[in-house]
């Protein structure tokens, strides 16, 4: 009987991302070499009210919830939009690391994000008109282990940084429209 060690599980790990990364990179590029359009996604998330002022959300077949601490009228059973929000900033950034690492050859054996977003809840509530009801600012702040050195890792996070899509939702102004139906 073999046991398996820390290091052949990470090896394994590593060796598995290495394949799915590649496969995926080389299928999509099959797919838009053989259809440009099949670049063109959409997403769709649906949401119905639960609770003061809780969401639960459903995105193809996950469902997941969203909610307000009791201090902003919630009942503080999940976490907070603009919580969920860095929380999305910081997946996409896990997720784009691991495919340009994949892409530019750059060993990362672990990473660990951790984003910060400063709130002025004078526009949320309409106290100071002339406050933004968004970010003012966020900083994010990533762990990076492995064999690299610090140049390497330099180039990874501009690579990132020109092509995570929900870095690029906070960088850019994004055309939303808006309305509502009576039901």
């Amino acid at each position: 009987m073999t046991l398996l060690t820390n290091e052949t599980v990470t090896t394994d790990l590593t060796t598995e991302r290495a394949s799915r990364l590649t496969a995926a990179g080389q299928a999509w590029n099959s797919r838009i070499a053989a259809k440009a359009e099949a670049a063109n996604l959409t997403y769709t998330v649906t949401g119905e009210a639960e609770g003061s002022v809780g969401t639960v959300l459903t995105a193809g077949k996950h469902v997941f919830r969203i909610d307000e601490p009791e201090g902003l009228a919630g009942d503080d059973v999940a976490a907070s939009p603009v919580e969920i929000a860095l929380g999305a900033l910081i997946a996409c950034q896990v997720v784009v690391f691991r495919l340009y690492a994949q892409a530019l050859d750059i060993r990362v054996d672990d990473i660990s994000v951790k984003a910060e977003g400063d709130l002025d809840v004078r526009g949320l509530f309409g106290i100071d008109e002339s406050v933004r009801n968004g970010f003012s600012a966020i900083r994010l702040n990533t762990t990076i282990t492995g064999p690299e050195s610090q140049e390497r890792y330099d180039e990874l996070r501009e690579a990132v940084d020109a092509h995570c899509p929900v870095l690029d939702l906070f960088a850019n102004p994004t055309a939303i429209t808006t309305q509502v139906v009576k039901g």
